[in-house]
């Protein structure tokens, strides 16, 4: 057998502990930046030259796998084996993946694929989880997987925390499950060796929530949950109204949001009153299955009213020709909002800010509670943040954006007279 390779740098006592440790099932809850993927791919590097073998890598994404595959190569620089990994397409009925395999000279193989229910029970082999609690439908995956690693199979999980209710979660939290677990924050790796500059990653976390979770290891539900029950219960008070009420204080300074959906979801107006840095609830409109002609005629009624100081209507896909009719018909008093990346952050983060001021009230009302907090703050494998909600038969958190629509129109600097509308005439 040949000697076992040394990596290229040396393995810290957490790294090296991870190694040593032989059980079939084991799993490490880690922070971020803690050299677990070149852990990872030395030990299956190892055990590959063991005996004849296969190991399937199975990561979030194509680009990931593709890491953690380098890491296993550069393992094998070590040990005199110029292997190049030999990429082809792994194909499941329409579908098909990015496979890169491995092929050692004793006949062992290592596979990385990114992670799905097909890829999860396309081979009989020992399996490596990259960050499993960022794969999507992590409990799909682990029931196409299982009934493969039952049959003597090793089993290796590593991943960050992603909140709560995923596949991850589950495993680390059981007592029970009989699992080798491991856990190594950002303080453990620093005390043993790594080096890290622990204040300046706290300063880029941005905020406490993410500082606790990617790199504490804690797994907070409140920390995905991008508005906690208190937040939302703090600014609770009164009846929801569904239509314009009958009398309207004309000197109120008035916004509006608009989510705009058509039959899957629910189409949303939300209307605030600002007094100063205040805004309060003055109605919200909800609308299932109406045609847009239906939608554009009820948002006119609340474009009509004459100290409606600015809307932001939802121009993303099929938002895009009723935002465009009433920028056409309203001017400058409407702003046509897509939704990107950067601007449902810049919105989230607004308003998650007015509820923890109390500088906004909405009504207390069980369906907009929920609605509100279903939102969840998902950071991504790479860093990146997205907001994500579940589809329900009550929406898909159209009440979240119509609100943040409404507040985002009422943050604009606008004049302080009131604005007549203008109608172009066909």
């Amino acid at each position: 057998m040949q000697n076992k390779p040394q990596p290229l740098i040396p393995l810290l006592p957490y790294q090296q502990r991870w190694i040593e440790d032989k059980s079939r099932f084991k799993l490490v809850n880690k922070a971020r930046q803690t050299g677990f993927s070149f852990a990872v791919g030395l030990e299956v590097l190892l055990d590959a030259l063991e005996r004849k073998t296969l190991w399937v890598l199975l990561s979030k994404g194509e680009r990931q796998s593709r890491e953690l595959m380098d890491k296993v190569q550069m393992h094998a620089r070590a040990a005199s084996y110029a292997l190049e990994a030999v990429e082809s397409d792994f194909k499941v009925d329409n579908q098909s993946y990015k496979q890169l395999e491995l092929n050692l000279p004793n006949g062992s193989r290592i596979i990385a694929l990114p992670a799905n229910p097909d890829t999860a029970r396309g081979f009989s082999g020992n399996v490596v989880l990259d960050e499993f609690a960022f794969h999507n439908d992590s409990k799909a995956i682990w029931a196409a997987l299982y009934p493969t690693i039952t049959r003597g199979y090793k089993l290796r999980i590593v991943s960050t925390p992603n909140g709560v209710g995923n596949q991850f979660e589950k495993l680390v939290s059981d007592p029970d499950n009989g699992w080798s677990k491991h856990e190594v924050d950002i303080y453990l790796a620093a005390a043993e060796g790594l080096d890290v500059n622990i204040e300046d990653l706290k300063r880029e976390a941005g905020s406490e929530d993410t500082w606790l979770q990617e790199y504490c290891c804690k797994f907070l539900d409140e920390a995905s949950s991008f508005l906690t029950f208190d937040l939302i219960n703090n600014c609770s008070i009164g009846n929801v109204l569904h239509n314009l009420p009958a009398l309207l204080d004309p000197d109120a300074q008035l916004y509006l949001g608009f989510d705009v959906a058509r039959k899957k979801h629910l189409s949303v107006i939300w209307l605030l009153e600002k007094n100063g840095d205040q805004y309060k609830t003055v109605c919200v409109k909800e609308m299932q299955g109406l045609t847009f002609r239906d939608q554009r005629k009820l948002l006119y009624e609340f474009l009509d009213l004459p100290n409606l100081y600015r809307a932001c209507i939802d121009a993303t896909g099929i938002g895009a020709q009723l935002a465009e009719d009433a920028r056409l018909d309203y001017g400058h008093k409407v702003e046509p909002i897509t939704f990107t990346g950067a601007t449902k952050e810049d919105m989230a983060v607004h308003i998650r800010g007015l509820f923890e001021d109390r500088l906004v009230t909405i009504p207390k009302d069980d369906r907009i509670r929920n609605d509100l907090h279903s939102v969840r703050k998902v950071v991504t494998s790479g860093g990146n943040i997205r907001y994500i909600a579940p589809e329900t038969d009550d929406g898909h958190a159209d009440r979240f954006w119509a609100l943040a629509l409404a507040a985002h129109a009422g943050r604009t600097k606008w004049q302080s007279a009131k604005v007549t509308p203008f109608k172009i005439k066909y």
